[in-house]
């Protein structure tokens, strides 16, 4: 009895308003899961609309109920943001990725998500630097101007991708997908490269290091996150710890799978790049290694940790909105005027960027597409430059880092900054956000989704692969399935490079890497267990 009095018994375990907080937080997500299921049959208003207008609605509440003294009641952090809360969305979006259509538009995604980007951050940034000046907000300097075009060339496809099918438009969907999660991580890679970069001594040779350092950002980004999901795909194939508990190997999965995220930021890279595809290569030999229990936990542990991480975020984003703080400071500084006129020009100018690339850049795309069906029509086309005009936590996020400290701010001009990426953020999603499904069945009917579903049409990966077997057997090619000729001869390579890597890997990856790292295949066993041992072989060429 002592030594529980010693250890404070009776007296209160902790900080009741850190708990009232996190309480209120899980509420509200409760609140935008039951929300979401009533309006699933009304698409309209879609998850992160919901958890954005919940999150206004909660925050005008707090706001009343103190008397408007404050509105939130979490500090916004960075950390949370970048080190809690994406990695599981990066790595689930990679980790269910239908690698067959990403990889045979790859070039079409990183032309759209690397040279777009840079041109969005150009037009952005010569624009905020040409206008913005003019308004006189404050002491404003050139990094502050080109930390405007890596925080709003950060698209967020989250709206659309809800509405589009991977089923239906798998074209389409892995374009925007694809666009969105690579736009994500050169945004950041842009932004850091600019916060590291002198600009008071520019000259050839320092251009030519920053274009150097972006791209061994980008090439070490992406080796890591594949030798990662080597090494676990590796580790699990040949330990097996299966063979005594399932929760082991989901375990050992959900940690590699974050440490690759951990790695590359202590190592200075691109998180976001290292889990994606640290996420790809786990779905591609990883996922095939372990027992049928833990291939359905994963699968669906993964998607709910991304969820829960996408709809606290919109939650938070809704209520910081009413930071009654921020506001005080632009409202006593400058006049209503002078906020819109800012917050519509930033918004014109991600309209007129997004224009600027997507149609040109979709035009030389088509130039080297020989069939109409690989080509991006002009419908297509306007779904894709309205999927990358919404702006979200990302852009927030890296608002919050350059222009406040530990979430707060005193000087107005970065004030009027933060205030003003909320609002562009706030009005691309809900505005943006509830026109997105009627402009998506304007453009492409419903005819077209038919048509589309019969001839392009994937299974879902990660899936069952009891599902995946096919129907002509063991000896049956992938490359025949959907009509794609095997090269012979270098005019047939150049003719055809995607289809010509794509079968060329697949021999290499059935030739070399399945044998050492397992994958589709690959069928653990388990003594006295009938479900393991009975499962068939399945089809070397069937990957998705």
């Amino acid at each position: 009895m002592v030594g529980l009095g010693a250890m404070g018994l009776g007296e209160p375990p902790a900080d009741y308003g850190s708990i009232a907080a996190v309480g209120l937080f899980v509420a509200l997500m409760c609140a935008c899961i039951v929300v979401g299921h009533l309006l699933e049959e009304h698409r309209w208003m879609n998850e992160s609309t919901t958890a954005l207008l919940i999150g206004l609605g909660t925050g005008t509440v707090i706001l009343l109920a103190s008397s408007g003294k404050h509105s939130r009641i979490l500090v916004f952090s960075e950390d949370l943001f970048f080190i809690y809360l994406l990695p599981p969305i990066i790595f689930n979006a990679g980790f269910q990725v239908k690698k067959k259509q990403f990889f045979r538009n790859f070039m079409t995604i990183t032309l759209f998500a690397v040279v777009g980007t840079l041109i969005s951050f150009s037009i952005i940034s010569l624009g905020a630097l040409g206008i913005i000046s003019r308004l006189n907000i404050g002491a404003l300097e050139l990094g502050d101007y080109l930390a405007l075009g890596a925080i709003f060339s950060a698209t967020d496809s989250v709206c659309t991708l809800q509405v589009l099918s991977q089923d239906e438009t798998p074209f389409l969907y892995s374009l925007v997908f694809g666009e969105g999660v690579v736009n994500d991580a050169t945004s950041v890679v842009l932004f850091n490269a600019i916060q590291n970069f002198d600009l008071g001594d520019l000259s050839s040779l320092k251009f030519l290091q920053f274009i150097g350092n972006f791209l061994y950002l980008f090439g070490a980004s992406t080796f890591l996150g594949v030798a990662t999901g080597l090494l676990s795909a590796y580790v699990i194939k040949k330990l097996y710890f299966g063979r005594h508990s399932t929760d082991r190997e989901v375990a050992i999965m959900m940690l590699m799978a974050y440490l690759s995220y951990m790695l590359a930021e202590l190592l200075d890279l691109s998180g976001i790049l290292t889990v994606f595809f640290c996420g790809i290569l786990m779905s591609h030999y990883t996922w095939h290694n372990v027992t049928e229990s833990s291939r359905v936990t994963t699968k669906h542990a993964f998607a709910t940790l991304s969820f829960i991480s996408e709809t606290f975020l919109f939650l938070y984003v809704g209520m910081d909105a009413l930071d009654i703080e921020k506001w005080k400071i632009v409202s006593e500084t400058y006049s209503p005027m002078k906020s819109i006129a800012l917050s519509s020009i930033i918004l014109a100018l991600v309209l007129i960027a997004r224009a600027a690339f997507v149609f040109p850049l979709s035009y030389l795309s088509n130039l080297t597409k020989k069939t109409p069906g690989e080509k991006i029509s002009i419908r297509q086309q306007v779904i894709i430059w309205w999927a990358g005009l919404m702006r979200g936590a990302v852009s927030i996020a890296l608002a919050y880092n350059k222009f406040a400290k530990s979430g707060h701010t005193q000087l107005p001009s970065n004030a009027i900054m933060i205030t003003s990426t909320i609002t562009i953020v706030l009005f691309s999603t809900i505005v943006f956000g509830l026109l997105t499904k009627p402009l998506i069945r304007l453009m492409i009917p419903t005819r077209h989704l038919t048509r589309e579903v019969s001839t392009l049409s994937e299974p879902s990966s990660p899936k069952s692969f009891l599902e995946q077997v096919t129907v002509d057997g063991p000896e049956a090619d992938v490359e025949n399935a959907v009509g794609i000729r095997r090269p012979t001869s270098l005019r047939m390579l150049l003719a055809s490079p995607t289809q010509s890597v794509h079968h060329y890997w697949r021999k290499f990856d059935n030739a070399f890497m399945r044998p050492v790292f397992g994958g589709r295949g690959f069928v653990p066993f388990v003594p006295g267990s009938p479900t393991e041992s009975s499962v068939p072989l399945l089809a070397p060429g069937s990957e998705n």
